[in-house]
Order: structure tokens, then C-alpha cells, then sequence
């Protein structure tokens, strides 16, 4: 559960599923996170979706969103979830492991 948020920034915590691991998602997600000036994480979870932590103003968010709902190339996305919480300052955007 998340803090209200409030200001400028804000955190999407963002949850993809559908085919998502092993098609080049989360390197995908590296390059629009940073294109889009966006910071936080990307990580493969263990039930198959992936979770992001995304950092930046509402325009950049809603962008990264929509890049979720459709994927790269090889991937087939069923369901992104966005749950929307106060920033932690995250420095950069990477995978995690």
C-alpha cells in the first residue's frame, strides 16, 4: 500500500503479465524509461509478470504506461496494473534482479 500522492513526482508501481519474461521486456523498458527521463527499476518476478517502479511527472508516466500495455516485439501483454504512490527518489533506471 502506498502513501497519497503529492507534488510533481510521483511513483507508478506497475505490475505487466501476459508473455513478458524472456522476449526483451525489461531492456525494452530501459530505453523508454530513459528516453523518457523516467527513474526507478524493472524486475522479472517469480510468478511470470513484471514489476516496475517508475519515477517522474504524470505526462512520462502515462507515456511509459501506454508503452506496458503493448510491449516489444516478441512479447504479448494480458494485464498492466498501475498503482500510483509518493516518490522515493530512485537515481537512474536499471534492472533488478
Amino acid at each position: 500500500m502506498c502513501k497519497k500522492m503529492s507534488g510533481l513526482k510521483v511513483l507508478y508501481k506497475i505490475q505487466v503479465k501476459g508473455r513478458v519474461q524472456g522476449v526483451g521486456f525489461r531492456q525494452a523498458c530501459i530505453r523508454e524509461a530513459r528516453y523518457a527521463g523516467i527513474f526507478g527499476f524493472v524486475k522479472n518476478m517469480s510468478d511470470g509478470s513484471v514489476y516496475i517502479e517508475a519515477e517522474g511527472n504524470i505526462e512520462q508516466l502515462k507515456e511509459l504506461v501506454n508503452w506496458c500495455r503493448r510491449g516489444p516485439v516478441f512479447g504479448s501483454v494480458k494485464d498492466v496494473t498501475v498503482e500510483k504512490c509518493d516518490p522515493v527518489n530512485h537515481n537512474g533506471f536499471m534492472i533488478r534482479y
